[in-house]
């Protein structure tokens, strides 16, 4: 079997050498001591041959650099070996204590930490960020499995449920797809304890994705359809319009031309009026005139539709810059829309932007695409 650090590695499409020169990079601008140039070569290739266990240390650079978990890069190493009964009851105790104080200041804080996270995820990737979103998860499991009492749990709850859904996305993004699949399923397990169908409705919804990488469009468009179902009447206006535009998009993906556009309708009827972006409701979706003109011309350009190409170069215009992964989706779409009118030209243009772009965030599921894309060329 292939290690995961050679699966991650090549998924980025560097070489060995490139994954020794990228360690060096990080040690020199984080102020670290790494082993030589020789060393580090000798390791990477023992690394990935199982010869070689990864320290501590070499983990530490390793991990922001491929997007991987310290479980996913070394194992799950030894257990800790369990308490004795004495000590267990007093470690319990003390922890329903620490769970319990959780109030409205600290569930605050943590939704600040999610927002934080995402602020940074989409400004400069997910790859850098696996610690610290490992160690907000791990805190806010740790609240909820704690809480005692419905009424203590139930916010503990949605805000995991918020920052589950976050990280299955980043861990998609990076190519941890296994750990993406298990943060979904956590992100619903903690809507359904917080009684909050729009959480739920949305972590369905972006699992769908999962399913739509691995090939299986037909169950990804089944997926979302169930999650606008489930949520019915109580989904918010915002995200009633995501969910259809994201059925667009599966739609277009299996070739169901009158089923996408039918979606795309819905999702411009039901999205809100105005500038606005974020849901009130459902801070994890941003969605405005801007965000639906893109879906649009992403569905479009996949069933080949010429009319792909304005509603794409509109969404460049006027997209935040701040969104530099969903840049780098933009540039893809563009290329695969001038592919479908022969345009080699402008096509190769915009590849060669997102390739760039993937890179700086380090995006697996974008660099993924554009090499498809360039395979066309």
């Amino acid at each position: 079997m292939s290690s995961p650090l050679k699966e991650a590695r090549a998924a980025r499409g560097w070489s060995q050498e490139k994954l020794v020169r990228e360690i060096e990079r990080f040690a020199r601008e984080h102020l670290l001591d790494v082993p030589t140039t020789a060393s580090l070569r000798v390791y990477v290739s023992e690394w990935e041959n199982g010869k070689r266990r990864i320290s501590v240390a070499l983990a530490a650079v390793l991990r922001p650099l491929l997007g991987l978990t310290d479980e996913e890069l070394r194992g799950r190493g030894d257990r800790p070996a369990a308490p004795s009964l004495a000590d267990g009851y007093t470690d319990l105790l003390a922890r329903i204590d620490s769970a319990g104080s959780v109030g409205a200041d600290m569930l605050h804080s943590f939704t600040e930490q999610t927002e934080l996270l995402r602020t940074f995820d989409r400004q400069m990737g997910a790859a850098g960020l696996v610690d610290q979103m490992t160690a907000h998860l791990s805190a806010l499991e740790d609240a909820l499995t704690f809480a005692v009492l419905p009424e203590a749990r139930r916010p503990v709850a949605q805000a995991l449920a918020a920052a589950s859904t976050l990280a299955a996305w980043q861990a998609l993004d990076a190519g941890a797809v296994e750990r993406a699949w298990r943060n979904y399923e956590l992100a619903k397990r903690a809507a359904r304890e917080a009684e909050d169908p729009l959480y739920l409705a949305h972590a369905m919804a972006e699992q769908a994705y999962v399913l739509r990488e691995a090939g299986r469009t037909k169950d990804a468009l089944a997926l979302v359809r169930e999650a606008r179902r489930s949520g019915g009447r109580l989904l918010s206006p915002r995200l009633d319009a995501w969910l259809h535009a994201a059925e667009a998009e599966l739609c277009a993906v299996a070739g169901f031309a009158d089923d996408c556009h039918r979606a795309l309708d819905r999702a411009a009827a039901a999205l809100p009026a105005g500038e606005t972006a974020r849901d009130p409701d459902m801070l994890s979706i941003f969605l405005n005139d801007v965000h639906l003109s893109r879906w649009r011309g992403n569905a479009l350009a996949m069933l080949g539709d010429g009319e792909a190409v304005n509603s794409l170069y509109s969404a460049l215009e006027d997209m935040d810059a701040t969104f530099i992964r969903a840049e780098s989706g933009l540039r893809c779409d563009l290329a695969q829309a001038h592919l479908a009118r022969g345009e080699l030209g402008p096509a190769d243009e915009h590849l060669r932007r997102a390739r760039l772009l993937a890179g700086r965030t380090g995006s697996v599921r974008q660099r993924r695409r554009v090499d498809q894309l360039s395979l066309r060329l």
